[in-house]
């Protein structure tokens, strides 16, 4: 019961990253018509939240390994209120980005010291199951952010959308409350700046780690790319509106939550690594089958949104296992290592939306070729770290 709602209030913490990148994001058009700025200003409100959420990550963990879970949590979580409300209150767009960049920093301490707390609290096998069932109540965030988004946006105005991410914050601060600590005294790690730096060190120059999280970070890339690219992919390739955000994300977010679903199950009959072979061969024929769709036909939602369904499926088979596998290969300093891996995927995350996007948004045909490359950049990665497990197990 304990572990059951710990695995619940972990998965409640993970979706604070997609709330606060996907609820207000049918609001645009009406944020750039208030402070006057171009899609381009505009969208870097989305580059410095993953910026400063990236950088945020290297923070949090060794926090985590020496104060413990449950108060970075808290403390982060308290951040991120003030910043919510700060932007629903910014009267400007400076303010506002840099209200953007504050919740950025705070957004990453609950799903930095929750990763570890899951971890903690499991073994491997669990964990794994566990991870997949945050994984599927996380992927229940991108399709309610959006729609949710509209629904406010509508009946509220746009700023009423960060005023219900204080508010979500808040419900966060009391279901944290109710947990108990998961780091014992014992294991408290120090966190003298050279300790942290040579943990971090050890992290990039370990022999399976960095490859692990960086195929992840390029697998989910391919995925981000058509999140953080919604508002073009809706209004400017399928000529949909404001209140048609959930024809994209629904059906992409019902693949995440299948693919967890069958990741959970699958622990039970295959080893992890296994699992993730499985993932990307997914993977492989989602992109193969966009790549078909972009050239023969037309744009339309199904053709557009049925290769993300795929697509979906496939990340939500491979990311609770590499998550684990990844935090397996330091078991003394998990925060650490889960801050590491928050960071080098976040920074692939603001690559794609500050950088990708932005060069890629005047073709339907563009966004298939960037996910194409996203995709064999982490097939790469992740037969280098199949060949030195196979070599030399860590």
């Amino acid at each position: 019961m304990v572990q059951t709602r710990l695995t619940f209030i972990v998965a409640l913490l993970s979706m604070i990253g997609p709330f606060s990148i996907d609820a207000y994001l049918p609001s645009f058009p009406d944020i750039e018509t208030t402070y006057g700025v171009s899609r381009a200003v505009l969208s870097q409100s989305l580059s410095v939240y993953l910026v400063a959420f990236a950088a945020s990550t290297l923070l949090w963990g060794p926090l985590a390994d020496r104060f413990g879970r449950r108060g970075v949590i808290m403390g982060s979580l308290s951040l991120y209120v003030l910043a919510s409300g700060g932007c629903a209150l910014a009267g400007d767009a400076m303010a506002f980005l840099a209200w953007r960049t504050l919740q950025g920093f705070a957004a990453s301490g609950g799903l930095i010291a929750g990763r570890a707390m899951i971890r903690d609290a499991h073994d491997a096998s669990s964990a794994h199951r566990a991870m997949a069932q945050v994984t599927l109540v996380f992927a229940l965030a991108p399709a309610i952010a959006p729609v949710l988004g509209a629904w406010l946006h509508d009946h509220f105005g746009w700023r009423s959308v960060f005023v219900f991410l204080c508010l979500f914050g808040v419900l966060l601060i009391g279901t944290t409350a109710m947990i108990r600590e998961t780091l014992p005294s014992t294991q408290r790690q120090s966190l003298r700046p050279q300790v942290v730096a040579r943990v971090y060190l050890r992290t990039l120059q370990h022999s399976q780690f960095p490859g692990m999280v960086l195929s992840l970070g390029f697998a989910f890339a391919g995925l981000f790319l058509y999140i953080a690219g919604a508002p073009t992919v809706i209004y400017d390739f399928l000529g949909l509106g404001t209140d048609d955000f959930g024809i994209q994300f629904i059906p992409m977010v019902a693949g995440l939550m299948l693919g967890a679903f069958a990741s959970g199950r699958l622990t039970h009959y295959v080893s992890p690594v296994r699992s993730v072979g499985i993932g990307f061969g997914i993977l492989a024929a989602a992109v193969a089958l966009n790549v078909v769709e972009v050239v023969l036909l037309e744009a339309s939602v199904l053709f557009t949104v049925g290769p993300l369904v795929i697509y979906a499926f496939g990340m939500a088979m491979i990311m609770p296992a590499i998550t684990i596998l990844a935090l397996d290969c330091f078991p003394h300093h998990r925060g650490t290592a889960a801050s590491m891996q928050g960071f080098l995927q976040m920074v692939i995350n603001a690559a794609v939306a500050g950088i990708a996007v932005p060069i890629l948004h005047t073709q339907r045909e563009y966004f298939v070729i960037g996910q194409a490359l996203f995709l064999s950049l982490a097939l790469v990665l992740w037969c280098a770290v199949w060949c030195r497990r196979a070599l030399r197990p860590e």
